[in-house]
């Protein structure tokens, strides 16, 4: 389904988020610290309140059809965003990050996942409008992806720089000791860069590995880059509260893995149904669509958080059995 997003609802959305952003900025520039569970409540409902009142917009302007698609995205992009949060976790550990620091480092870091997603979906959008075939790619990366992730669940995770990271800490001057939230300090007559950079680079581009299945995951949900977009922004928006909020709530997921390999398979096998259906290529049923069923917005809101749910709870419970064990 097409939608012509008018420039003025582009230029307000924009408006929303970067005052959004800006808020967040002066709350943890003005006092960086560790947030209370209260304080990550507090945001985290306040975000997700603007995101549903946000969908509700959508659905009430764009009908039904686009609301759904909406929050079916942001249900996806958030659920995938918190599998993230485990690498955060080694990054801040690698990095030696203050506890005091991490709300800053993950704020900026967020930005910069912000712009690096936007052209991605850019670029994903402009391949899906002159190349419906991408899908049958899509879709076979996010089986692939999701048998993957289910396989090796149990393994460890571990961190690697990535070559960029590698390359900034090798060429800039920095120092060994963070100086609060400045990127760059001057000591003894010469500038340093504070590992605050790296740190905040690092996060910035990891979450944008993570991008390479999610995006591909929501475009199987929606094809309006608009809709697309807004997802990320909301899934992302709330990324901070979470960290905090699930830091110790994360090793109790023991079904997180699988669960999300369950959705983004799921996906993947719509992407290709949905490429079926729409099929152009002249060496697949001589150019003409296969008729094949393809699962509706709604049928893929209920399955992922008809999964999502289940996964939660049986996490939980067997986490609960195995504390009991252990004592």
């Amino acid at each position: 389904m097409d939608l012509e997003i008018p420039p003025w609802l582009w230029v307000a959305t924009l408006a929303l988020y970067a005052t959004l952003f800006t808020i967040d900025l002066l709350v943890v520039g003005r006092h960086p610290h560790r947030p209370s569970t209260r304080e990550c409540v507090g945001w985290l409902a306040s975000y997700s309140g603007i995101a549903v009142l946000f969908g509700i917009t959508l659905w009430f302007f764009a009908g039904h059809e686009i609301g759904v698609q909406f929050f079916a995205g942001w249900v996806t992009e958030y659920s995938l965003s918190v599998d993230n949060l485990f690498v955060f976790l080694l990054i801040m550990s690698r990095f030696f990050v203050p506890a005091a620091l991490q709300q800053a480092v993950l704020m900026y870091g967020v930005l910069i996942a912000l712009v690096l997603r936007a052209i991605f979906i850019a670029l994903g959008a402009a391949m899906i409008a002159r190349f419906s075939w991408v899908f049958f790619i899509f879709g076979a990366f996010l089986v692939y992806t999701a048998i993957k992730l289910a396989t090796q669940r149990d393994e460890d995770e571990e961190y690697h720089e990535n070559r960029l990271v590698k390359t900034i800490g090798r060429a800039l001057p920095t120092t060994n000791d963070f100086h609060g939230t400045k990127f760059r300090v001057t000591l003894e007559g010469r500038r340093y860069w504070t590992p605050m950079l790296v740190v905040m680079l690092a996060i910035g581009t990891t979450d944008l590995l993570f991008a390479l299945d999610s995006i591909p995951a929501i475009f199987g949900l929606t094809r309006i880059a608009y809709v697309v977009f807004a997802a990320n922004v909301f899934a992302l928006l709330g990324l901070r509260q979470l960290y905090f909020l699930l830091g110790d709530l994360l090793d109790r997921l023991v079904y997180l893995s699988l669960g999300l390999s369950v959705v983004l398979g799921f996906i993947g096998v719509k992407l290709v149904l949905e490429a079926l259906h729409t099929n152009s290529l002249p060496f697949l049923n001589g150019g003409d669509p296969v008729p094949v069923p393809v699962p509706s917005t709604w049928l893929s809101l209920g399955v992922i958080v008809g999964v999502l749910a289940i996964t939660a709870v049986l996490s939980l419970r067997a986490s609960a059995r195995a504390e009991v064990a252990e004592r």
